[in-house]
């Protein structure tokens, strides 16, 4: 799917309809000292293996896609609903 790199959209802090930059959310590096990490090493650790069942084959073959947009103006950010595409294309 092709998005186009600025959209016009409305704007809450402005309260208008203003350009916006488009970009593809991407998830942040994970830190290794997050309580969620702790605890999940926590649950892991000593005998009886993983906590959970891992996961052998992938269930679906797609991933979801959020847009994350820049007001031009204010520099207000924010997302767009994920949707399932194989490949999304900023244009």
């Amino acid at each position: 799917m092709k998005v186009p790199r600025t959209m016009r959209t409305f704007c809450p802090k402005c309260k208008t309809h203003t350009e916006f930059t488009v970009s593809i959310y991407k998830a942040g590096k994970r830190k290794g000292a997050k309580k969620g990490e702790r605890r999940q090493a926590r649950r892991k650790k000593g005998y009886g293996g993983q906590k959970f069942p891992e996961q052998k084959n992938q269930a679906k073959v797609t991933k979801k896609q959020a847009l994350t947009l820049k007001c031009t103006e204010c520099n207000y950010g924010l997302m767009r609903k994920g949707m399932r595409l194989k490949k999304l294309e900023i244009v």
